[in-house]
């Protein structure tokens, strides 16, 4: 029998998986540059490797490395991955040897074994040597949770979370990371997806410290997020910068020079919740020769935890 929606969420966190693999290779870390209670959280969606990106130039093969050195110039703690294949997780774990990446091993989303879904996925990576993994796991965004590619709400593909729970080695504090990417075409379904992960997150103490990353493929100020903000999350980029719309993020590949900029609106976010407080937030526009580590913007916000 499937576990209904409602008992998923009360037993999340004993029904939760952990993968325990770290990858290979050597990336910086920003430890000794901050405050011990500074975490640097980065939320990239770093788009699908296509064949018909390819075609255009913008695939992954030409965009790799200015992908993983984009992220890697940040110096973050956690990077929260959205629109991942299984060859550009590889290609993660290996670019941040000192980094856990989880959140790709397990089921696929569907029957389809190329392309954009099925196999996309959105891992969390996190420094070895700043953290310790202490659980984690994966739900399906669906009145199913833990069926692997279920979908509800008229869903255009199946959508799913990862988190981690995390402790810190150095003020041995304990925080939680959630990471995400809502449907991109029913208002229904997104609106679904991110009540599913409101309501499974107030499992916790009002005061434990939950960061919520991913593509909400909403603006911000979209009913979508009416049950996010209701359920005392706050938006990091906001609470630094003020509330309002600062400029899209989804950008074609085309940066500055993207002809539908002036009428998108940011889809990406990192909000946060609990004993945590944001000290910078910015919008990491980098290109590397003019080239676009994906065609989105990354969001990039250091948090401190109370």
């Amino acid at each position: 029998m499937y576990l209904s929606r409602r008992n998923f969420i009360k037993g999340a966190t004993s029904a939760s998986l952990v993968s325990m693999l770290p990858g290979l290779g050597v990336a910086a870390t920003r430890n000794s540059l901050v405050q011990s209670d500074s975490h640097r959280v980065m939320s990239c969606n770093i788009r699908v490797a296509l064949d018909e990106d390819e075609a255009k130039g913008v695939g992954w093969s030409s965009r790799k490395e200015v992908c993983l050195k984009v992220v890697e110039n940040q110096k973050p703690d956690i990077i929260a991955l959205q629109e991942v294949l299984k060859s550009q997780a590889e290609d993660f774990r290996q670019h941040f040897g000192n980094y856990q990446l989880f959140g790709f091993d397990g089921p696929e989303m569907d029957a389809h074994l190329t392309g954009y879904h099925g196999i996309a996925k959105n891992p969390i990576l996190f420094s070895l040597d700043r953290y310790e993994l202490q659980t984690g796991g994966t739900y399906w965004l669906s009145e199913t949770p833990l069926v692997a590619g279920s979908k509800s709400w008229d869903t255009a593909r199946a959508r799913h979370a990862n988190w981690v729970r995390l402790r810190d080695k150095q003020t041995d504090k304990v925080f939680r990371v959630v990471n995400l990417h809502l449907d991109h075409v029913a208002e229904t379904a997104k609106i679904q997806q991110l009540k599913m992960v409101v309501e499974e997150s107030a499992q916790y103490q009002p005061d434990f410290p939950q960061i919520l990353t991913g593509d909400f493929n909403s603006r911000y100020d979209s009913r979508v997020f009416d049950s996010v903000r209701g359920g005392e999350w706050k938006e990091t980029y906001e609470t630094v910068h003020g509330e309002g719309e600062v400029g899209y993020t989804g950008h074609a590949f085309e940066g500055k020079n993207y002809a539908k900029g002036a009428k998108g609106g940011r889809i990406d976010f990192i909000w946060y919740r609990g004993h945590a407080q944001p000290t910078a937030a910015s919008i990491v526009k980098d290109d590397i020769d003019g080239v676009y580590p994906s065609d989105h913007y990354f969001m990039s916000a250091d948090i401190r935890l109370l």
